[in-house]
């Protein structure tokens, strides 16, 4: 689960990004959002097909977080935000945890209205799992792209794709019900 310390992290380095440009306020593109979805749902793809066939847990992983990667900008860039150049990962991931934490919580909830009491505590929590799969994927990622650390890839893989398919499911939902607001 997030914690405050790296909630209150978040919402600090958002402040800064939009002061020094590295995330900026803009007017969602239907064309950048098809390349960013059309690259998401390859990405997931692909690192099914990956872990399926037994090709490569370092790609399975690797794939399935760019497709949360993609999957991210687009829900960011509907909400009107576009990452700039510079850090995109961590940028992302903050900005994430700033501006789509409470749409996930607010998701869930409607999910699970009949238990008012008790959505409120597992919408909370499961909002902060599916963006803290994020971090962690990004971790991961780069620990196993760029180091050469050997450990079990396969069982980790797995849960990358798994990571990865949740969400997109979730990110997806955003995505239809913001349009649905337009």
């Amino acid at each position: 689960m997030l914690n405050e310390k790296r909630i209150k992290e978040a919402e600090s380095n958002v402040k800064s990004y939009l002061a020094e440009g590295l995330l900026k306020k803009t007017i969602s593109d239907k064309n950048i959002m098809n390349i960013l979805l059309k690259n998401a749902k390859e990405s997931l793809r692909v690192a099914k097909e990956a872990h399926q066939n037994n090709l490569s847990e370092l790609w399975t992983i690797v794939w399935s977080y760019y497709a949360m990667f993609y999957y991210a900008n687009a829900v960011l860039l509907k909400l009107g935000y576009k990452i700039g150049d510079k850090i995109v990962h961590k940028v992302t991931s903050d900005a994430l945890i700033v501006y789509v934490r409470k749409r996930l919580k607010e998701s869930f909830i409607e999910e699970y209205e009949k238990t008012k009491e008790e959505a409120l505590n597992l919408a909370g929590i499961k909002a902060d799992e599916i963006i803290e799969s994020f971090d962690f994927e990004r971790s991961k990622r780069g620990l196993i792209q760029y180091k050469t650390v050997e450990f079990e890839k396969k069982s980790k893989a797995k849960t990358s794709l798994q990571r990865a398919k949740e969400f997109a499911n979730e990110m997806d939902k955003l995505i239809i019900e913001d349009t649905r607001e337009d």
